[in-house]
C-alpha cells in the first residue's frame, strides 16, 4: 500500500503533540517496519525542517532528525504540473493541500493520512485521519 503522510502527522510524532502523538507514532512504527510504503512530499520535508528547527534551535540536530525520517519515509517529488493543476482545481480551498492531492494522484498513492481532513474533503485520493488509517490497516491485516 502506497501512503502519503501529511506534515502534521510527522510533527505530531516528533513533538509528541497530545492527543495526536500515539496514532502518529504508531504510523511511524508501521512505516519503519515496512508494513506499507510510506511517503512524504519533498515540500513537506522543508516544512518539517523549519518546524523542528524552531524546537531544537540546532541545524545539526534538525538535520539528523530529518535524515532519520528519510530512512523511514520515501520522498515524493512535487512536479510543476501538480502546482499548476492545484491552481485550477476545486478539490481544496487550501492551495498547499490541493498540491498534495495532485501529487498523490499523479504518483499513484492509495491514500493520504492527515488530521486536516476538512480541506481534503473533495480529494480524488482517499483521505484518512491517523486513527481511521490505523483501524483500516488493522482490519486489512486481520483479513489477510
Amino acid at each position: 500500500m502506497k501512503v502519503l503522510v501529511d506534515t502534521c502527522v510527522i510533527i505530531d510524532a516528533l513533538q509528541s503533540r497530545q492527543p495526536f502523538a500515539p496514532d502518529a507514532e504508531q504510523i511511524f512504527l508501521l512505516a519503519a517496519n515496512q508494513k506499507f510504503d510510506a511517503f512524504i512530499s519533498a515540500k513537506s520535508s522543508t516544512d518539517i525542517f523549519y518546524l523542528t528547527r524552531k524546537v531544537t534551535h540546532s541545524n545539526e540536530m534538525t538535520r539528523e532528525i530529518l535524515n532519520r525520517i528519510f530512512r523511514i519515509f520515501e520522498l515524493l517529488d512535487t512536479a510543476g504540473i501538480d502546482c499548476k493543476s492545484a491552481l485550477v482545481t476545486e478539490i481544496s480551498s487550501d492551495y498547499e493541500d490541493a498540491v498534495m492531492i495532485e501529487t498523490a494522484k499523479r504518483t499513484g498513492m492509495e491514500c493520504i493520512i492527515t488530521r486536516n481532513e476538512h480541506d481534503y474533503s473533495k480529494s480524488y485520493v482517499p483521505v484518512y485521519s491517523p486513527e481511521e488509517f490505523l483501524k483500516k490497516f488493522q482490519n486489512t491485516t486481520e483479513e489477510s
